[in-house]
């Protein structure tokens, strides 16, 4: 498709190439000084039958009344088809760079990436999004190969180049080849599960999260744990010790914006994740959490309390313990 352009201020331009969308500086002439570039679901929402897999079980229903009216054999088709569905493969995660924006600073210039992760087959209400210049690519990258020099050999990446990196050629280019490079190492078992490859996509909207929350800014705050729970939903890592500090900030900042209903949603999840573990460090405050957000929503709190009770008498007293909000502060995130 050819590419289009629309004047949208004085010495910018808007560039559009398929469903990838720019915004660059018309044909400026590359400084010497480049700095880079050059040189789960959703909380409480079930599973849809979509497309082909809706389209089966009404074909399935329709069959059933064909052959005789029986409502037994439409039944049967049913059930069949909800087990069928807890076999299929995997859906597949799809990374889509959506946008691209020239930025200048007063020492640098240099091209932001918005990627998209996607997971096929689904429609997301809300998107799980990072934005990520070339030097952010090319770290992860670089510590990828350090590690799994052998699974990395047959992958390829975006080479720098000396000029001509704010065309709009150029970003197109290396879009396509940043959709590519992040797909080819999501299909890689070992890579996909590496603490490099995951935190390349959560751990910097952590960090922010965890600064607007210390200084109260909870909106924000709130947003930016919101995207990071989606991208470690759509990664599939709904289990990790950063998953539980993530719905940790999703709790306070909600309990902090008066959003009661939705911190004790937050609570529950993290405890059925915590269910299993019989002693963690998050246990203690996400217990007392939920006990005072149960009582404050009219919801059943003895279960929170009975297990409150167990860890009174198995550790240190429960007053001495952090809060919440003392724990996600404190949190060491490197």
């Amino acid at each position: 498709m050819p590419a289009t352009f629309a004047r949208v201020q004085p010495g910018l331009v808007a560039l559009r190439i398929g469903t990838l969308s720019f915004t660059s500086h018309e044909e400026e002439e590359d400084e010497e000084n480049e700095e880079e570039e050059g040189a789960g679901e959703e909380l409480g929402e079930p599973p849809q039958a979509t497309g082909a897999a809706a389209g089966a079980e009404d074909g399935g229903r329709c069959w059933g009344r064909c052959a005789g009216g029986s409502s037994l054999l439409t039944r049967q088709l049913q059930e069949l088809w909800r087990k069928s569905r807890g076999s299929l493969a995997p859906q597949r995660l799809l990374f889509e760079v959506t946008s691209a924006s020239v930025v200048s600073d007063r020492s640098s210039k240099y091209v932001l990436y918005t990627i998209y992760l996607i997971r096929s087959g689904r429609f997301d209400k809300a998107p799980a999004a990072i934005t990520r210049r070339y030097s952010d690519f090319e770290r992860l990258n670089r510590r990828l190969r350090c590690r799994f020099g052998c699974d990395m050999a047959g992958i390829a990446f975006p080479r720098k180049r000396l000029r001509r990196n704010f065309t709009a050629e150029t970003i197109a280019k290396r879009s396509r080849a940043f959709e590519q490079f992040l797909s080819h190492l999501h299909s890689i078992a070992e890579i996909r599960r590496s603490p490099e490859f995951l935190e390349f996509f959560f751990l910097q909207d952590l960090r922010a999260a965890q600064r607007l929350t210390c200084t109260g800014m909870y909106r924000e705050a709130l947003a930016t744990w919101a995207n990071a729970y989606r991208l470690q939903d759509r990664l599939g890592v709904c289990s990790s010790g950063r998953f539980l500090l993530t719905l940790a900030g999703l709790a306070v900042c909600h309990q902090e914006l008066d959003e009661l209903g939705e911190a004790h949603s937050c609570c529950e999840q993290a405890l059925q994740l915590l269910e299993a573990q019989g002693s963690h460090p998050l246990l203690g405050p996400f217990l007392q959490a939920h006990v005072h957000l149960a009582w404050k929503v009219g919801k059943d709190k003895r279960r929170s309390e009975a297990r409150l009770q167990d860890l009174r008498e198995a550790g240190p007293p429960l007053h001495q313990q952090p809060t919440l909000k003392e724990c996600l502060i404190k949190e060491p995130l490197e």
